[in-house]
C-alpha cells in the first residue's frame, strides 16, 4: 500500500487528493504514529499547542459520527478518524502549564521564561473567547497539515474534513468538559480506486502566479 514512500513531498503531495471512498483497510500502527509524530513536531505560536488530537478507530463510536458528519462515508471507511480539537480558552493555568513544562524539560532556571510567559497571558488575556478559540483552531490547522504530508509519503491517504455539527461531536465526545471544541476532522486510510469518484480527476489547483507574490 505505500507505493510512494521513496518520492518526494513535491510527488508526494500531486499523488494526494481528498478520498471520498476508502477501503476500510487498517494503517499500520508504526505509520499511525509517525503521522501524530509528524503532527507533535509541528511548530505553533509560542510553542503552546494549543491542541488535542483525538484518535477514533471504534466502528461503533464512528457509526454515532456519521450523521454528525454529513453522512460523509470516510468516517466509517477509513483506518481512523482524527479529530483535531482546539482549547476554547488561553487560560492562565494552561500557559502556565506550557512553561513549566518547558523550563523542566530545558533544565532552565525558575522564571527563566517568565518573559515569554507574562508576553502570553497579557496577549491572550486581551481577547475574546471566540478570538481565544479561532487562534488555537490555526494551530491545530498546522498540524493537521504535516499530518497530511506525511501521511502522503507513506502512501496513505488523509482526508480534511470541515462538514460536521461542532456542537454535536464535541458534545459525543464530552470535550467541553476538557476545555476543548473541535476544528477538524481528518480520515486515513486507503483509497477506494473502484468505488471513489474523484480519484480518476485531474487534480487543479489555481495558477501559480495567482497564488504566489514575489516582492523583490
Amino acid at each position: 500500500m505505500s507505493k510512494i514512500f521513496n518520492l518526494s513531498l513535491i510527488d508526494a503531495l500531486q499523488w494526494r487528493y481528498a478520498a471520498k471512498r476508502m477501503t476500510g483497510a487498517v494503517v499500520p500502527e508504526e505509520q499511525l504514529n509517525m503521522i501524530l509524530k509528524a503532527a507533535h513536531l509541528a511548530p505553533s505560536g509560542i510553542g503552546l499547542q494549543p491542541y488535542e488530537i483525538i484518535v477514533i478507530s471504534n466502528p461503533q463510536l464512528r457509526q454515532q459520527i456519521l450523521p454528525i458528519a454529513m453522512n460523509q462515508p470516510q468516517v466509517v471507511e477509513s483506518s481512523h478518524l482524527l479529530v483535531f480539537a482546539a482549547w476554547d480558552e488561553y487560560c492562565p493555568e494552561r500557559i502556565d502549564r506550557v512553561f513549566d513544562h518547558l523550563t523542566k524539560e530545558r533544565g532552565l532556571e525558575p522564571g527563566a521564561a517568565d518573559k515569554q510567559r507574562r508576553f502570553a497571558k497579557q496577549y491572550f488575556g486581551q481577547l475574546s473567547l471566540d478570538e481565544n478559540f479561532h487562534h488555537a483552531a490555526k494551530q491545530a490547522h498546522i498540524a493537521l497539515g504535516l499530518a497530511v504530508a506525511a501521511a502522503a509519503l507513506n502512501g496513505i491517504d488523509a482526508t480534511p474534513m470541515e462538514g460536521f455539527n461542532a456542537t454535536a461531536l464535541d458534545d459525543l465526545l464530552q470535550l467541553p468538559a476538557k476545555g476543548l471544541k473541535s476544528s477538524m476532522l481528518l480520515a486515513l486510510g486507503y483509497r477506494n480506486e473502484v468505488n471513489d469518484w474523484n480519484l480518476p480527476l485531474k487534480k487543479v489547483r489555481k495558477p501559480f502566479e495567482e497564488l504566489v507574490t514575489i516582492l523583490r
